[in-house]
C-alpha cells in the first residue's frame, strides 16, 4: 500500500514544499514516526485496520504539529510532557474525523505500566497516561498501574479528567489550527498542547497525592493559575556566571599579628615592655570561606553589607540563590556575588522561592577549602522545588548544618563576624524550620 504525505495540505504556517521520504514501519509502539523538519515519515504499509489508524495518526502530525519544536522555549515545561500532550491532541483529532482509536494498542500497555509502578516512577506514569488517553491501550495501562500502585489511581484520574476537559469544548478547527502564534508555533499547539504539557509537567513533578487533603491540593494545581502541588524534593542547582569588578585585593594587604615566637623580630622593645614578650610578627592572610545567601521573597541583599563583607574578607566566595517555582533548569537559581575580592556589577533579583537550599549548601561545602568556614545567611525556612515548606527537607538541611559545622546568621552584615570567629555557636531557635528540625533532632 502506498502513502502520499505530499497530499496533506491546508496549513496556514510556512511549511517547506518538497518530496517526503516514506519508510516502512510497524504497528508496534515506537514503530511509526513523522519528522516534519526532515520530511520523513515511517508508517506500516499493510492493509490492516490497525495500520490504517496508525497512518492517519502520523499524517495528522504532518497536518497540525510544529515543524520545529525549538520555537517554544518554556522553562517550566518538560520536553517529554510536550511530546505526550501532542500525542493526545493528535489522537483526539484522529478520533474526531472518524478513525477507531480503540485499535491503537499493541498489548504492551499493561506490562509497561506495571514496570513504571514497580519502579515508583510517578513522573513517567503520569506522562505516559496522556500518550494512551482515549486509545485502546488506556484501560490496560490503568489496570497495570492499579495492580501495583492503587494509591496512584486518584491522582491519575484527576489528570485524565483535566486533560479531557481541556479539549472537550474545543472545535476541530481550534484543536488543529496552524496559523502561527507570536512564538512561531501553530496556534493549536500553542493554545492546547503547551497548556496541557504545562499541567502535565506540574503533575509529573508533584508527589503522588495520597489522602483527601493532598488530593484536593493536587486537583487545584491542575487548574489554570492553580498553585503547584508539593514535590517533596529540591530542584537541581543551576549556578550562573556573573560580571564581576575588582574590589578588595584577594591577596592582601595582609594583617600583622604579634606573637611570642617567630623568625621576624619586629618589635624588640616589647621583650621588655610586654609581659608575654610578643615581639615577633606573623602575617595572616585575609579571611576566606564561603557565604551562601538566601535571596528568596523573604530575604534580600544589602549592597552595603556585601561591600563590607568583601572588604573585610577578600578571599571569601559569596553565592546568592533563589529558585523559580516549577522551573526545570532553564533559569539559573544561584549566582556568584563575590569571589577573590571581585564583586558582581549587578545583584540578580531573587526568583521568589528557595527551592535549592540543600544543593546550595552541598555546593558550598565542596567548594570551601580545608578549614574554611561556610556561612549560611538565611531565615531558616526551607522549601521544595515548588516552594512548599517541607519538614523533611528542613531536617536534611539541619543535619548538614550540625554535622558539617555550617554557621547560621540571619543578616549579611553578621557574615564577617561568623567568618572570623574561631568558634561559632548557632542560635537555632532564631532559624525557623531548620532550627526546629535541629531541636527535634537533638531532643531539646
Amino acid at each position: 500500500m502506498s502513502i502520499y504525505p505530499e497530499l496533506v495540505t491546508g496549513r496556514a504556517d510556512v511549511v517547506d514544499v518538497g518530496a517526503w521520504r516514506v519508510r516502512a514501519g510497524t504497528t508496534q509502539r515506537g514503530g511509526a514516526s513523522c519528522n516534519l523538519a526532515t520530511r520523513e515519515i515511517e508508517v506500516p504499509l499493510e492493509a490492516s485496520e490497525v495500520a490504517r489508524v496508525v497512518r492517519a495518526h502520523e499524517l495528522m502530525h504532518a497536518r497540525v504539529s510544529p515543524c520545529v519544536l525549538d520555537c517554544v522555549g518554556l522553562g517550566d515545561v518538560d520536553p517529554q510532557a510536550l511530546e505526550c500532550a501532542e500525542e493526545f491532541r493528535v489522537n483526539t483529532l484522529v478520533g474526531r474525523v472518524g478513525f477507531d482509536l480503540g485499535l491503537l494498542c499493541d498489548g504492551s500497555e499493561k506490562f509497561g505500566a506495571s514496570r513504571l509502578a514497580t519502579d515508583g516512577d510517578w513522573p513517567q506514569a503520569v506522562c505516559f497516561l496522556l500518550a494512551v488517553l482515549g486509545t485502546g491501550g488506556e484501560r490496560d495501562y490503568l489496570a497495570g498501574i492499579r495492580r501495583v500502585r492503587p494509591e496512584w489511581m486518584a491522582g491519575l484520574r484527576a489528570v485524565r479528567k483535566r486533560a479531557v476537559g481541556v479539549v472537550a469544548d474545543l472545535s476541530n478547527a481550534a484543536l488543529g489550527a496552524t496559523a502561527p502564534e507570536e512564538s512561531g508555533a501553530p496556534a493549536g499547539y500553542a493554545r492546547v498542547t503547551v497548556p496541557l504539557a504545562r499541567m502535565l509537567s506540574q503533575a509529573m513533578s508533584a508527589r503522588p497525592p495520597v489522602g483527601a487533603e493532598a488530593l484536593r491540593a493536587f486537583r487545584r494545581s491542575l487548574e489554570p493559575g492553580g498553585r503547584r502541588a508539593p514535590t517533596g524534593r529540591f530542584a537541581e542547582l543551576v549556578v550562573a556566571s556573573s560580571d564581576l569588578v575588582v574590589g578588595a585585593r584577594a591577596g592582601g594587604p595582609r594583617a600583622r599579628r604579634l606573637v611570642t615566637t617567630g623568625t621576624v623580630l619586629a618589635c624588640p622593645q616589647r621583650l621588655l615592655t610586654d609581659s608575654h614578650r610578643r615581639a615577633f610578627v606573623r602575617r595572616a592572610r585575609p579571611l576566606g570561606g564561603v557565604v551562601v545567601v538566601d535571596q528568596s521573597g523573604s530575604m534580600d541583599i544589602d549592597l552595603d553589607a556585601l561591600a563590607t563583607l568583601v572588604r573585610r574578607s577578600p578571599r571569601c566566595v559569596v553565592l546568592g540563590y533563589s529558585h523559580r517555582p516549577g522551573d526545570l533548569g532553564a533559569t539559573p537559581n544561584a549566582w556568584i556575588l563575590a569571589t577573590a575580592g571581585a564583586v558582581a556589577t549587578e545583584v540578580p533579583a531573587g526568583n521568589v522561592g528557595n527551592g535549592v537550599d540543600g544543593p546550595v549548601l552541598e555546593w558550598a561545602l565542596s567548594f570551601a577549602r580545608r578549614s574554611e568556614p561556610v556561612v549560611w545567611v538565611s531565615d531558616g525556612q526551607v522549601t521544595d522545588s515548588h516552594d512548599h515548606p517541607s519538614g523533611d527537607l528542613a531536617a536534611d538541611c539541619a543535619e548538614l548544618v550540625a554535622t558539617r559545622g555550617i554557621r547560621l546568621v540571619r543578616d549579611l552584615e553578621d557574615a564577617p563576624r561568623a567568618l572570623a570567629a574561631t568558634r561559632w555557636r548557632n542560635d537555632y531557635p532564631r532559624f525557623g524550620r531548620v532550627g526546629k528540625a535541629h531541636l527535634i533532632r537533638t531532643g531539646k
